[in-house]
């Protein structure tokens, strides 16, 4: 292997980062925290130069574990790093474009629909008359939606609405309606599944059972180890390549008729949990394709 000296983005490391920088070290790969938001442009030479904290010279490939929060010009020149690196041949995992296409809910669905990938019906606008009308023709028809944040994780800010009344009164602050169809809970509980995705292959899979609609560990799910699902792990792999990722964690339910379908797709997913209940390291299998992708080098330098 020819690298050595990587970066990690992120600005809480945590479990995640020190389990992805023990693994690299038993490797012989020198890899440092860096947050993205420390990072900076220097175009007052004659070549541009990309500024990270404890690099001398360019990283021989980024780890992106995070990318911080904040506002759109903060976000888009954290990006714009990403892509920077990128273009200079540095090997990004997940890179810039996967980062965007992941993060924004609105593009990930259309993606998935796109790719002819089963997902919940889905209406994205800004104009308020429109996403009213959306939602008096659903709820007045007996449906019920929910709506999200378009840029969110973890089941924050995911509300439940079930009445004209309840659409009025959580008028996003953002001025952009993200909603989707809300899929009736089959008996037994609220549930559904994530598959975490490395370099086009499901290494695992669980599912999460919950008291709340909204399942998210984060939100108080009981996570299981689920046995191998050749349909399940296809639909979660079919996803990830529909919005071209290294590795992701897709989410999974069953639709009115007990079909698969896939909810979401985190292109910065965590795997603490996931790795616990079903023993499988995935810590190693991000890192075997991470030092796979450092090794072949600019041929994975992004495009489109």
């Amino acid at each position: 292997m020819v690298a050595s000296k990587v970066v990690i983005f992120s600005d809480e490391p945590g479990w995640h980062g020190k389990a992805l920088r023990k693994e690299m070290g038993a490797r012989g790969i020198d890899s440092r925290f860096v947050s993205l938001s420390r990072c900076a442009f220097d175009l007052a030479r004659a070549q541009p130069e990309i500024v990270l904290p404890g690099f001398d010279q360019l990283p021989d490939a980024a780890f992106v574990r995070g990318v911080a929060g904040g506002s759109l010009e903060e976000i888009v020149i954290r990006l714009d790093i990403l892509h920077a690196l990128a273009m200079l041949g540095v090997p990004v995992f997940n890179n810039g474009r996967a980062i965007e296409r992941t993060v924004d809910k609105a593009l990930t669905s259309f993606l998935l629909h796109q790719h002819g990938i089963p997902t919940p019906r889905t209406w994205v606008c800004e104009a308020i008359d429109h996403a009213r009308n959306i939602a008096k023709r659903e709820l007045d028809g007996g449906s019920a939606l929910v709506m999200k944040p378009l840029f969110g994780s973890q089941g924050n800010g995911v509300l439940k609405i079930s009445s004209v009344d309840e659409f009025d009164a959580h008028v996003p602050a953002s001025g952009v309606f993200y909603l989707q169809e809300y899929l009736q809970s089959e008996a037994g509980g609220f549930r559904d599944w994530r598959v975490f995705i490395v370099a086009g292959q499901a290494v695992a899979g669980m599912l999460r059972r919950s008291n709340h609609w909204v399942t998210n560990r984060a939100q108080g799910a009981v996570c299981e180890s689920i046995d191998h699902d050749a349909e399940l792990f296809d639909l979660a792999t079919k996803a990830a390549a529909a919005v071209d990722v290294d590795y992701a964690g897709v989410d999974l339910m069953h639709d009115a008729s007990g079909n698969w379908t896939v909810g979401e797709v985190n292109g910065i997913p965590a795997w603490q949990g996931l790795q616990r209940v079903t023993g499988v390291s995935i810590t190693r299998h991000l890192v075997d394709a991470f030092t796979a992708k450092m090794t072949d080098g600019p041929a994975f330098a992004e495009t489109g």
